[in-house]
């Protein structure tokens, strides 16, 4: 029979617990040769430098430090451990310039989600104001969720737009808003039509209509229902679209009325958009984030061009219907 004898060696020390600061103390202390000096290099009390000595010894299986005379001097140990502390403080900085540099780079990437609407106004403009070299770099996606759903893209994204009604509850505390716009949303028509004469329109008025809506849990489906409720009777609703370039479409198709954006969504010869009168009827177009994103320069700058996309389509849609004529000032 072979008798196999295995040695089993002692772990290994381990440095769980030790921190920057530590390994600071410890260097400076075979430098200057004093806890009195280290402390007055640190700008820290000396029975602070005592207790942090204390603290990492309890790490290390080995000493540290060892007394001659009066003067507490490192042992072979502690000078390898020191020497270490090197290497530790020199990758630390290194990582902190990393993160300086990636903090204030004016071209990093930023990702940028918008819901359907948002991002046909809002990505053309973006495109354009950040065209060239030197400005951040933009990848862009659409996002089409429902309005509790929003908050939580933020995880993903470096901004968001979302949007909300007039009276809806505010966004959550986690993350931060920065408003865009506040868009009116109007009775969506075929010109034909023949509630399209009327300067603005009641619930009443368009309660008997054929709907074209969101699906539930969309922030539109509020000003729906409070259409229903101020007409005190149940809307038809008979097609459910997201999207607003296929309701506009199919409103023009004869399939039935629709909220529409006034500024943000695509422009349809065949509509006419009018104004409802009696029931909130707005949307607040918001740029979410986490308060940390904003730290980086290249997301601040997309956040400003966001602004400024979004007085640009709100001056846009102005100018445009003070140039038409009064027998179509109605299209908006």
């Amino acid at each position: 029979m072979v008798n196999l004898c295995f040695m089993v060696r002692p772990p290994l020390p381990t440095l769980t617990g030790v921190n920057e600061r530590q390994l600071r103390i410890l260097r400076e202390l075979g430098e200057l040769g004093s806890v009195t000096a280290v402390a007055e290099a640190l700008l820290m009390t000396p029975s602070a430098i005592s207790q942090q000595l204390r603290l990492l010894q309890r790490s290390i299986p080995v000493p540290l430090t060892e007394r001659d005379g009066r003067r507490l001097v490192l042992t072979d140990a502690g000078q390898a451990l020191a020497a270490a502390a090197v290497e530790v403080e020199t990758a630390v900085a290194r990582a902190r310039h990393s993160v300086d540099d990636f903090v204030a780079r004016p071209d990093g990437e930023v990702s940028v989600a918008a819901f359907h609407s948002a991002g046909a106004a809002f990505f053309p403009l973006l495109l354009r104001a950040l065209a060239g070299p030197g400005g951040p770099r933009l990848r862009l996606a659409d996002e089409d969720v429902a309005q509790d759903r929003f908050p939580r893209l933020t995880r993903d994204y470096d901004l968001v737009l979302a949007h909300r009604l007039d009276h809806a509850p505010p966004w959550p505390g986690t993350v931060a808003a920065t408003p865009l716009l506040r868009e009116p949303l109007d009775v969506a028509m075929p010109a034909g039509h023949p509630l399209a004469g009327k300067a603005r329109l009641s619930p009443r008025d368009v309660a008997g209509e054929p709907w074209i809506t969101v699906h539930d849990g969309f922030p539109l489906m509020a000003t729906i229902e409070a259409i229903a409720t101020a007409a005190d009777r149940r809307l038809r609703i008979v097609h459910r679209i997201n999207e607003f370039a296929v309701v506009a479409e199919t409103v023009a198709a004869g399939g039935g009325l629709a909220l529409m954006p006034r500024w943000t969504a695509s422009r349809h010869p065949a509509l006419v958009l009018k104004p409802l009168a009696g029931v909130p009827a707005g949307r607040r177009i918001d740029a979410l984030h986490r308060p940390e994103r904003t730290a980086r320069r290249a997301v601040r700058t997309v956040l400003a061009a966001l602004r400024e996309a979004a007085e640009h389509i709100q001056h846009r849609d102005e100018a445009e219907g003070a140039a038409r004529p009064t027998s179509v000032t109605s299209v908006r």
